[in-house]
C-alpha cells in the first residue's frame, strides 16, 4: 500500500497547504472552506444554496458568523488579493445595553463619555489605581483592568456568556481585544477618543468567501465527505466514516487539537484544556425601526442568552437581496451564542424564535424571512492557569507523524490571514515536487 502525507481539513489553513504543497486534503464537507464558507438564502425559504441564484434575490450568510481578514502579513494579503478582489472597511461597533437602550462605542472603557456621569467618573478613578500583583484567571484580570464598576455593568456578564460560564476559571487570553491604555481612557472620558484595537480596519473578499475558497481549492486535490473517525498513529492508518481507510506517510492536521488527540488515542500529561462551542443564528429579516448601523454589536444581558449580533449587511449591502441593496429596507444579521453542549429538535427551534422576538423587541428587526441555526463544536479555545497542555499535545502529536496547523489545531485565537499563512509555511515545508 503506497503512502503519503495528506492534509485533514479544507479550511483557509489547509487549502493553502494544499495550494503550497501539492499534497491531497481530506474533507468531511461536501464544499471547500470550512466555517469560512459563504452561502445563500431566498426571503421565505429555508434551502442553503451555495452560490448565489441568478437575479441575486437571496440573503448571504457564513457559517458560524461573519468572518472578516484583519491584520495579516502583507505578503500573505496580497497573495489573497491576486485570488480575489478585497474590500477594506473600518469598524463600526459598540456595546449595547438593551435595558437602558444605551449604545456605547466599543471598547467601552475608552469611551466612558457615553456613559453615566457617575459612572463614568467612578469607572476612571478605579482604572488609575495600581492592579493587584496576582492574577490567575481571565475575571481576575478583568477586573484588575477594568475595575468593580465596569465589570458589574458590562465585562463580567458579556464574559460569562462569551465563555459559556468559564471565564472565572480559565486563563487570562486575548486581551489585545479590549486594549488598556490610560491616556486614551482618560481622553474617552471628555469626548471620543482615535479608533484603537486588532480590528479597526478589516478587509474581506468582494465576491465572498465562498469564492476566495474555491480560487484556493482550485490548485489542490480534495477528496470531499472524508469525515475522520479513528486514527492509528503507530501503523499510521486512518478510518473515515463512510467506512474506507488510508495508509498515510504523515498528517497534516487542522483539526481541533482535542479532536485529533480523542481519535489518535492519544493523551497528554496534563489535564485538557477546555473549549466552548457557539451557535449562530442567521438572520434574515425587514429592517426594524430602531435598527442599528453599527457593524457588530457587544451584549452584556440578553433573555435569550445570546452576547454578539452582528450585522453583515452594515460590512457590505452585497449581503442583502439585489432589491434591497440600494434602499437598505432589509437586515442580514448574525447573533452569536456560546454553549459546551448543542440544542437540538424543539429546543433549537424555540431558541430561534426566542432570538427573532427579542431582535423585534429591541427595534433591530421587523418581519423575519429566514432564521437559519450554524453550529461550530470548537469555536473558543481557552486554557486553564499554567497549563502545559497545548504544547504536550503539538508535541506528542508531532512525535507520532502528525504536524498540526492553524487556529484548533494549534489551540489559539489567530484570524483567517495568519490561519493562511500557517497553511502556507507548512505547506512549503512538506512540498513534495
Amino acid at each position: 500500500m503506497q503512502r503519503e502525507t495528506v492534509i485533514l481539513g479544507a479550511g483557509v489553513t489547509g487549502l493553502a497547504a494544499g495550494w503550497a504543497s501539492g499534497l491531497p486534503i481530506y474533507e468531511a464537507a461536501d464544499a471547500p472552506g470550512g466555517i469560512c464558507s459563504s452561502y445563500y438564502v431566498r426571503p421565505g425559504t429555508r434551502e442553503r444554496l451555495a452560490t448565489p441564484p441568478a437575479d441575486g434575490e437571496a440573503y448571504r450568510f457564513e457559517i458560524g458568523g461573519g468572518h472578516w481578514i484583519f491584520g495579516g502579513d502583507p505578503l500573505v494579503l496580497g497573495f489573497l488579493e491576486r485570488l480575489v478582489p478585497l474590500r477594506r472597511y473600518e469598524r463600526r461597533s459598540s456595546v449595547f445595553f438593551p435595558d437602558e437602550g444605551r449604545y456605547v462605542p466599543y471598547p467601552l472603557q475608552n469611551h466612558l463619555y457615553a456613559m453615566e456621569p457617575a459612572v463614568a467618573e467612578r469607572a476612571l478613578a478605579e482604572m488609575t489605581r495600581p492592579a493587584p500583583a496576582a492574577i490567575t484567571t481571565m475575571r481576575d484580570w478583568l477586573l484588575a483592568s477594568f475595575g468593580p464598576t465596569l465589570c458589574e455593568r458590562f465585562f463580567f456578564p458579556f464574559h460569562d456568556l462569551y465563555t459559556a460560564g468559564l471565564y472565572g476559571e480559565i486563563a487570562p487570553q486575548d486581551s489585545y481585544k479590549s486594549p488598556v491604555d490610560l491616556a486614551t481612557v482618560i481622553r474617552g472620558a471628555f469626548g471620543p477618543p482615535p479608533a484603537v484595537g486588532y480590528n479597526v480596519t478589516f478587509l474581506y473578499p468582494e465576491p465572498g468567501l465562498d469564492a476566495l475558497a474555491r480560487a484556493l481549492a482550485a490548485r489542490s486535490t480534495i477528496h470531499y465527505g472524508k469525515r475522520v473517525e479513528k486514527i492509528d498513529p503507530e501503523r499510521r492508518e486512518l478510518w473515515f466514516a463512510d467506512g474506507s481507510q488510508l495508509a498515510y506517510e504523515r498528517l497534516v492536521s487542522t483539526l481541533p487539537l482535542s479532536r485529533m488527540l480523542e481519535m489518535s488515542g492519544l493523551a497528554a500529561a496534563s489535564r485538557a484544556n477546555p473549549s466552548s462551542a457557539v451557535l449562530v443564528v442567521n438572520v434574515g429579516a425587514r429592517r426594524g425601526p430602531r435598527s442599528s448601523d453599527d457593524q457588530w454589536l457587544y451584549v452584556p444581558r440578553s433573555r435569550a442568552g445570546f452576547h454578539r449580533v452582528g450585522f453583515y449587511d452594515a460590512v457590505d449591502r452585497s449581503f442583502l437581496p439585489a432589491s434591497s441593496r440600494t434602499s437598505g429596507d432589509r437586515v442580514s444579521i448574525y447573533v452569536e451564542r456560546a454553549l459546551t453542549a448543542p440544542l437540538e429538535g424543539r429546543a433549537l427551534a424555540s431558541y430561534c424564535d426566542d432570538v427573532a422576538r427579542e431582535l423585534q423587541e429591541w427595534g433591530l428587526v421587523g418581519d423575519v424571512e429566514v432564521l437559519d441555526p450554524t453550529w461550530i463544536d470548537v469555536a473558543y479555545t481557552w486554557s486553564w492557569p499554567g497549563s502545559r497542555w497545548r504544547d504536550e499535545a503539538i508535541a506528542l502529536l508531532a512525535a507520532h507523524g502528525i504536524d498540526a496547523i492553524g487556529r484548533y489545531a494549534r489551540w489559539s485565537f489567530q484570524g483567517i490571514a495568519d490561519s493562511v499563512r500557517d497553511g502556507l509555511y507548512a505547506g512549503a515545508a512538506h512540498r513534495t515536487q
